[in-house]
């Protein structure tokens, strides 16, 4: 029987307003797919009632730490619970982000540039949309520079906005530029297997840009960004693959906010098949 190797690390609960299922089911889930752990990345509190209405509240924070908590309990021995979050990038919220890491011990912290939420949409999109995705990946970059996330999820989310303006070639000058600064960081990249089922339906990142990071060296964390139980470690072997014909070996996951690896020929002989519902 083989050992379990991987974390997923990038799941919500339903205190975000558009996830379902307590975390046990999630951690159930991932104790069926041969998984080592699970790390809660559920979407922060933001002040002022940023986006409020698909994030849990501030005085919702203690329920997100406890609901995590239990899962952990219950689980002991089977599945490894952690707790962690996905932190939006919104200029101007820094601090307000500083403090909230340092509430309670975190084991991985995702930085996401949400350009679609009403707020970040009214400050920033001016009625172009290509000058709408060089903001995206400036500010995806400046995320990493600020030094306050370990991972940068769903990295070029900005193309499912408007897919119709989304040209690689014309964007990729810009990516590339983004990509030199956070590789700078040392900060890691997620590839995100949910994109498949968004409007351009491919992981997020592309091939494409999937080889531009192998060829700086950023690491790569694997999450499916589920907010249903059933899609914990959905498309892992397929990530993958891709991340293999990208040329890289390794696959990381954060605990205790310390990046981990594991070779990719290890972690796919590690899953278990998804058995069908």
């Amino acid at each position: 029987m083989s050992v379990p190797l991987l974390y997923e690390s990038h799941c919500h609960t339903p205190l975000c307003k558009h996830a379902y299922g307590d975390p046990i089911e999630y951690a159930a889930q991932a104790e069926k797919r041969g998984l080592k752990g699970i790390i809660f990345t559920c979407h922060c509190p933001l002040p002022d009632g940023i986006s409020a209405s698909v994030r849990m509240s501030p005085e919702e924070y203690e329920t997100y730490v406890a609901l995590v908590a239990e899962a952990r309990r219950q689980f002991a021995g089977r599945v490894d619970v952690r707790l962690g979050l996905e932190s939006d990038y919104f200029p101007g919220t820094e601090k307000w982000l500083e403090h909230l890491h340092a509430k309670v011990p975190l084991h991985h912290v995702l930085g996401s540039v949400h350009m679609q939420v009403p707020e970040y949409k009214a400050r920033y999109f001016h009625g172009d949309w290509f000058e709408y995705q060089k903001t995206y990946f400036n500010h995806l970059a400046e995320s990493a520079e600020t030094g306050i996330f370990d991972t940068l999820a769903h990295p070029d989310l900005v193309k499912n906005e408007a897919p119709r303006d989304w040209v690689w070639t014309r964007i990729e000058p810009f990516v590339q530029r983004a990509l030199d600064r956070i590789a700078a960081t040392g900060v890691a990249m997620e590839l995100n297997t949910s994109g498949r089922q968004k409007t351009i339906p491919e992981f997020n990142p592309n091939p494409s840009m999937l080889r531009l990071m192998s060829e700086r060296g950023i690491p790569v964390v694997l999450g499916a960004d589920a907010h249903v139980p059933q899609r914990v470690a959905e498309g892992y072997e397929a990530a993958l693959q891709s991340l293999l014909a990208a040329d890289y070996t390794e696959i990381s996951f954060f605990l205790d906010r310390r990046r981990q690896t594991v070779l990719i020929a290890d972690a796919l002989q590690s899953l278990r098949k998804p058995v069908p519902a």
